[in-house]
């Protein structure tokens, strides 16, 4: 404000120093000696008009700042509010929090006041002596007391247990009804939560009257929905039926394999293991088209073929060389270490792990090398560095005359190698076997150098017309691009979102093959494939 009275100061000065002025013109030309050319008319004139550009300019700052300022007052208003609001959530927040305390301290001491009358009014029991003994009551944490409280308790029609099924009752609800169209419909809704839904699954299978035959029930869409001609949203939904079938008869293993919950002998009885023999035997056929170096150890329909064979204990009835021959198939799935444990073919993981690294894929090797106890007879660190040996190797035309896209290929695979190592050392614990230092640098260089060429190349690409500011017209966009991108980061897109179900490992090729792995893995490259990291759900 003080600059602003200055300024306005002087405007309103400016008449008094014109008259000073034209005083002295006055008396300049009383003593000159020959006519002056100019006149004070003209001075007066030229003075008059800079005093009027000077108000019109200071009146347009002006009018400038108060715009300024009550934008500045609205936007402060604004941020008060939305500050308003995020207290207010807070503090509903912590609202609700205290409340599910004061109600679990409440669930908490009606629990132990039931436990003390019990124990109070409980006969006593008489041993030998004839002396009465008090039953003893089992104490259990608290904690422990309000997940039994909190539980919903669904009662099974066969077995009279209880279901303990905590988010999704709606489960044991399906289950009871033996809807395996309805359960997939509800997985597939779902799917953002799926973690927590697969740990409840083996409960409220409890619920159905026949929990495997339920499980079969659901394999019904695994080729069903398969059709010569079908688009990329079908394509989605099917690898989406497929992942909940393997899921499915994952959580039935969970399920089998504690015998606190469930007798695999009452579950899983004779006629069901003929009717998954036979959907196992309807499947085989479609196996011999299959190829290893295609599946790249990601095969949704190997898994799903070797995971019947091992929850309903029917491998005996196939061919040991067979499931051999699959195995390598599955090998980037989460599951291929406890899959082998469970078909029994454990003895012959040395064979699976030297098909492995003939054909490229180290990281499979170590890791199943790691699974199995095997690292003495396969070193991880050498299959490591062969490994990236093998994807530094350059394309097959000379270095002088390789294109830029061609070596751009061969950076790339070498990148994601790079990563895939590491990400095994740190997975494995190697540091000390093998320093990551230099392979770090490596991948920083490799980075920079494919940001800059990415820079490089959006810099050089024609900039479209735009209209000009008062709408008349076209003008060429001139800008500096190459300044513009540094101030505003990149974000990277995800034009084509993986399945939820099964995140998987991309392997981009020159022979468009694809891997999927487990998060030990890392993104890796085996025979000339790159792939992307991604944590695996099942």
């Amino acid at each position: 404000m003080d600059n602003t009275y200055s300024v306005s100061t002087l405007i309103d000065c400016t008449t008094s120093k014109i008259q000073q002025l034209q005083k002295a013109f006055a008396e300049l030309e009383s003593h000159r000696a020959v006519t002056l050319n100019l006149k004070w008319k003209e001075l007066e004139a030229h003075f008059h008009g800079l005093e009027k550009s000077l108000k019109r300019r200071f009146d347009e700052l002006e009018s400038q700042e108060k715009e300024f300022e009550t934008r500045t007052v609205e936007a402060q208003k604004m941020l008060a509010k939305r500050q308003a609001a995020v207290v207010a959530k807070e503090q509903a927040s912590l609202d609700t929090l205290q409340a599910k305390r004061d109600a679990a301290t409440y669930a908490i001491t009606n629990a132990r006041e039931k436990q003390r009358k019990v124990s109070t009014e409980e006969p006593s029991v008489v041993t030998d002596d004839g002396q009465g003994e008090q039953p003893s009551v089992e104490e259990k944490p608290p904690d422990v007391m309000v997940s039994e409280i909190n539980f919903e308790e669904v009662k099974s029609p066969e077995m009279g247990s209880s279901i303990e099924v905590i988010s999704y009752p709606q489960l044991v609800k399906l289950c009871e009804q033996m809807d395996s169209e309805g359960l997939h419909k509800f997985i597939s809704d779902n799917r953002k939560n799926l973690a927590s839904i697969r740990e409840e699954i083996p409960l409220a299978l409890r619920a159905a009257s026949n929990p495997a035959l339920f499980v079969l029930e659901s394999l019904e869409d695994f080729y069903r929905l398969e059709g010569p001609n079908t688009d990329g949203k079908k394509d989605a939904n099917l690898l989406g039926v497929r992942r909940t079938c393997i899921m499915l008869m994952e959580c039935l293993s969970t399920l089998l394999a504690n015998p606190e919950l469930a007798s695999a002998s009452d579950i899983i009885t004779e006629e069901v293991k003929d009717l998954a023999e036979a959907i196992a035997e309807e499947w085989k056929p479609k196996l011999d088209a299959l190829d290893m170096d295609a599946s790249n150890g990601n095969s949704l329909e190997a898994h799903a073929f070797l995971q019947l064979l091992g929850t309903f204990g029917i491998t005996s009835g196939f061919d040991e060389e067979e499931l051999f021959r699959l195995i390598p198939m599955v090998s980037r799935r989460r599951q291929a270490a406890d899959l082998c444990r469970s078909l029994g073919l454990t003895e012959r993981m040395p064979g699976v792990i030297d098909v492995l690294v003939n054909s490229g894929r180290q990281i499979d090797a170590v890791n199943l090398a790691f699974a199995f106890e095997l690292t003495e007879k396969f070193p991880p660190v050498p299959l490591l560095k062969s490994y990236l040996k093998e994807a530094r190797k350059t394309s097959p035309v000379k270095s002088g005359n390789a294109s830029p896209t061609a070596q751009n290929e061969v950076n790339d695979r070498e990148l994601a190698a790079l990563k895939a190592v590491l990400k095994s050392i740190e997975e494995h614990k190697l540091e000390e076997q093998y320093p990551v230092d230099p392979l770090q640098k490596r991948v920083l260089q490799l980075e920079k150098a494919k940001a800059d060429k990415k820079r490089v190349a959006e810099a050089s690409k024609p900039q479209p017309k735009r209209p000009r500011a008062n709408g008349v017209g076209y003008a060429p966009r001139v800008t500096n691009a190459v300044a513009d991108k540094t101030f505003y980061p990149r974000v990277a897109e995800n034009r084509y979102p993986q399945y939820v179900y099964d995140r998987q490992f991309v392997y981009p090729g020159p022979a468009d093959n694809h891997y999927n792995m487990s998060p030990a893995h890392g993104n890796y490259f085996a025979t000339g494939y790159q792939y992307q990291p991604a944590a695996y759900l099942h």
